[in-house]
């Protein structure tokens, strides 16, 4: 959207950046009475973001860069481990080429951006901004693969993806450029392929569990919001504080629709020509902006350790008569923590008190404070602050290392249980219209049957103004109940809400 418009009917818009007012430090709107104002100010003030001239794309910060490269390392080992390769293939696709497809070049005409112009010269065919590599990629596998020995082939790309279609562009959520994985593999059978779909979601699964601490719903996508030109898509699903919940990944199973418009075929061991099974799966930088939402509170931010570019913070207390053996052991506790692999900050800034720091630092989210003063010398101990929760305990120094590993685990599970526990108590079981219409209006995740009807799923999006079904969970029970929207008898069990 327009810089200073805001966007009618959405939690949260994309401002200049002007909404938090520099001259304040601390977050002044909050979470539960102003989201959108709420989120833009911590991610400004924990300095992970800064609003381009661009609408819709933004600078990624060391701060929030940081997160994405240990997220990033993670799963390029876990893919690597299923003989998945990275390469890398052109960012700008031929409109034919992007045409090649119907339903897929379809499903993203809208969020295309085209270049049309080298100069002031008029290019003989229009070249589309990737919004997505499935038909450059394509182009070359069909002159890749020729036989059986060829396969499987799995290729991943990490790279950036342009997406012009919306008008109020969310940062990290919803913004027009932003960065992802995003994986491309060719298969002999439809079993190998849907083998493969579900090994990668579950790979995504685990990230934000064991990564973000967040808990996500595992499932299928209806036939109207599945990837255009797929066979069927899985989606991670997770539920924010807001009430909204924003599709997390996605790995989809194309199957032989890409492979018969790019005749991407080979020789079976008989000799006889077969068409591959094709996947597509991405995560993405709207994964950082999902953890942000999900744990940070009215003093800023909060990150899991386990993503967290710095795990702790050493605020020592000085006095001018005890300033430097304060000092001295702040730095040689400070050297002990980094030797043991525990990334910290010594905060030995002249001219800030103490408060001023622990302020800013919560701020910032590092997930635990180490004050140390001129007594704690004495007693050959500190004060470890958990930013989470604000829970002070007495360590011994001595024992400093493994108390800090120990508790950066503890507030990595307890960030995930009490995301977990938030889905749970705001999960509300419909049977009917009028419930299902509250459960929304209340800002609830809805667990509801349904016919399978498309008629029904856009009767649900037109009446909620916007609440969908997010996913077809994969767990489904073994008796349903009536459709919420219809009332005839329910095929599948789902959950809606509204998204991003």
């Amino acid at each position: 959207m327009e810089k200073g418009k805001p966007a009618k009917g959405k939690p949260i818009a994309d401002s200049s950046g002007k909404s938090a007012q520099k001259d304040t430090l601390g977050i002044t709107a909050k979470k539960a009475e102003d989201f959108g104002e709420w989120f833009s100010q911590v991610i400004q003030r924990a300095d992970l973001i800064d609003y381009s001239e661009v609408s819709g794309c933004y600078v990624y910060k060391p701060g929030s860069y940081a997160i994405w490269e240990r997220v990033q390392a993670w799963l390029d080992a876990k893919f690597k481990a299923l003989g998945v390769r990275n390469a890398y293939f052109p960012l700008l696709i031929p409109e034919s080429l992007l045409k090649k497809e119907e339903q897929h070049v379809k499903g993203f005409t809208p969020e295309v951006a085209w270049v049309t112009h080298s100069g002031e010269t008029k290019l003989a065919e229009r070249l589309a901004v990737r919004p997505t590599s499935e038909t450059v990629m394509y182009s070359h596998y069909a002159k890749w693969i020729k036989s059986h020995r060829d396969l499987p082939l799995l290729l991943n790309q990490w790279c950036n993806v342009v997406r012009w279609e919306f008008k109020n562009p969310v940062p990290f959520l919803r913004s027009r450029e932003f960065l992802w994985q995003e994986g491309h593999t060719a298969h002999r059978t439809k079993e190998d392929a849907t083998k493969e779909v579900l090994a990668i979601l579950d790979i995504y699964a685990q990230a934000y569990a064991e990564l973000y601490a967040v808990p996500v719903v595992r499932g299928y996508k209806t036939e109207s919001e599945k990837f255009a030109g797929a066979l069927f898509t899985t989606t991670v699903e997770a539920f924010l504080p807001n009430g909204r919940a924003a599709q997390s990944a996605t790995s989809h199973c194309l199957g032989q629709n890409f492979a018969k418009a790019f005749e991407i075929s080979f020789l079976d061991e008989r000799e006889q020509k077969q068409y591959v099974w094709q996947n597509s799966w991405g995560f993405s930088t709207r994964s950082i902006g999902i953890a942000i939402m999900m744990h940070s509170d009215d003093r800023g931010l909060v990150l899991p350790p386990a993503v967290a570019p710095t795990k702790a913070v050493i605020v020592p207390i000085l006095f001018d008569d005890s300033r430097i053996a304060v000092l001295e052991k702040a730095q040689e506790l400070h050297q002990k923590l980094q030797q043991n692999g525990i990334t910290t900050i010594l905060d030995d800034r002249d001219g800030y008190t103490p408060g001023w720091k622990y302020n800013e630092w919560e701020m910032k989210g590092i997930p635990l404070r180490i004050e140390i003063g001129p007594k704690d010398v004495e007693k050959q101990s500190v004060v470890l602050v958990r930013r989470d929760t604000g829970k002070k305990e007495f360590v011994p120094m001595d024992k400093l290392p493994e108390t800090v590993n120990a508790m950066l685990a503890l507030m990595q599970n307890d960030l995930y249980e009490r995301a977990l526990k938030f889905r749970e108590d705001n999960t509300v079981r419909v049977n009917d219209r009028q419930a299902l219409d509250s459960a929304i209006a209340a800002h609830k995740l809805v667990n509801a049957d349904w016919c399978g009807s498309e008629s029904c799923e856009t009767s649900l999006k037109g009446r909620t103004e916007g609440a969908k079904i997010l996913c077809i969970p994969f767990e489904q029970p073994k008796k349903f109940g009536n459709c919420a929207e219809c009332g005839k008898p329910g095929k599948h069990n789902v959950r809606i809400a509204k998204s991003y």
